[in-house]
C-alpha cells in the first residue's frame, strides 16, 4: 500500500462495503491474496500505512475475519505471525499463485481464488498506434477445478497484458501460460457493466 494509495483504497474499500450494504449482504471475512508488500525489503511506512487500512477493516469485521495470505513480495510478516498460505472455506481456496501447495487441488476444493498474475489485457487498433490496457478478472479451468484470477486492487499498479508477446514467462505462476491462454477475460466498465471479450488467445 504506497503512500499515494492509502486514502484511495481505504476510499475503495469503504464503496465495495456500502454497496455490499445497500444489497443486503452480510460481510463476514475480508481476505487478502497476498502482495500486500510491494517493496521486497522492509519499509516501515508500508506497515504503517498497511495498519491503516486494517484499522478501517475493523470498524466492519472482527479482526480474526481479515485473512491474510502471503504473495511473493511479502518477506516480512507485518501481522504479527498471521499470514497464512493458503485459506479455504465452503469449496473456495485462496491463495497467492507464486507457490504450489498440495492442498489447493484437495476433493474438497471446487474454486481456487488467486491473484498474483495481475492481469490485464492490451487493446490496440489494426495499426498499432493507439493502445490501451486494462485491469481484468480471468475465470478457467486447471486441474479440473474452477480458478478465478483477480487484478491488482491498487490504482497504481495496472499489471501484466495477458494477451502481448512479452508476457510469456515461464515459471511465474503455478498455472502455465499456453492454460492461461484458455481462460475468459472479463472487463468492469466504469459504469460497473461487466464485460466478457472471451478467450485470451481470441485477443
Amino acid at each position: 500500500v504506497p503512500e499515494t494509495q492509502l486514502k484511495n483504497t481505504i476510499k475503495s474499500l469503504n464503496k465495495i462495503i456500502s454497496e455490499i450494504k445497500k444489497r443486503k449482504y452480510k460481510l463476514k471475512k475480508v481476505v487478502f491474496l497476498g502482495d500486500i508488500k510491494h517493496y521486497f525489503g522492509y519499509e516501515w511506512r508500508e506497515r504503517f500505512y498497511f495498519n491503516k487500512v486494517l484499522d478501517f477493516l475493523r470498524n466492519h469485521v472482527k479482526d480474526k475475519d481479515i485473512i491474510l495470505i502471503k504473495g511473493n513480495h511479502d518477506k516480512f510478516d507485518f501481522s504479527g505471525k498471521k499470514m497464512k498460505n493458503y485459506y479455504f472455506n465452503k469449496g473456495l481456496m485462496f491463495f497467492h499463485g507464486h507457490k504450489e501447495f498440495p492442498q489447493v487441488y484437495e476433493q474438497r476444493v471446487k474454486t481456487i481464488i488467486m491473484g498474483h498474475l495481475h492481469p490485464s489485457i492490451l487493446l490496440s487498433d489494426k495499426q498499432n498506434i493507439k493502445r490501451e490496457k486494462y485491469k481484468c478478472f480471468l475465470i478457467g479451468n486447471y486441474k479440473r477445478k474452477e480458478v478465478i484470477i483477480l487484478p491488482s486492487f491498487i490504482g497504481i499498479i495496472e499489471g501484466s497484458a495477458v494477451n502481448s508477446q512479452e508476457y510469456n514467462r515461464k515459471d511465474f505462476s503455478i498455472i502455465p501460460h499456453k492454460n492461461i491462454l484458455k481462460f475468459n477475460v472479463f472487463v468492469v466498465g466504469k459504469d460497473k457493466k461487466v464485460l466478457n471479450f472471451g478467450k485470451v488467445k481470441r485477443l
